[in-house]
């Protein structure tokens, strides 16, 4: 699912109000790391994460990509050495989940 401008906007919005709780260190990003990011993702929707300085293998985007690519979501945003993740749950109701805004296609 590709997001759309006025779709990533929203969640940038969303995104500002909520703590990091994902950082990629030393070790980079390994299987824990992967489920844990998977894990929050089904629970919150929405998640911030943060490339630590002792990293010397991945930047904010890169590091955000392969998250992504391997938690099927999608990177909203990435400013400076943090990143923002998102991909809908399934585990929440309906009426619990982040509405976004509907695309005019």
């Amino acid at each position: 699912m590709e997001l759309t401008s006025k779709q990533r906007a929203q969640l940038r919005a969303l995104a500002n109000s909520i703590d990091t709780i994902l950082q990629v260190g030393k070790d980079g990003i390994g299987e824990n790391l992967i489920k844990q990011a998977g894990d929050a993702l089904e629970a919150r929707e929405l998640i911030k994460g943060r490339v630590l300085d002792n990293n010397l293998e991945y930047d904010a985007r890169t590091a955000a990509e392969a998250l992504a690519k391997a938690t099927r979501s999608e990177v909203v945003q990435v400013i400076g050495t943090k990143f923002v993740l998102y991909r809908e749950s399934h585990a929440k109701p309906k009426d619990k989940r982040i509405q976004l805004v509907k695309s005019k296609r």
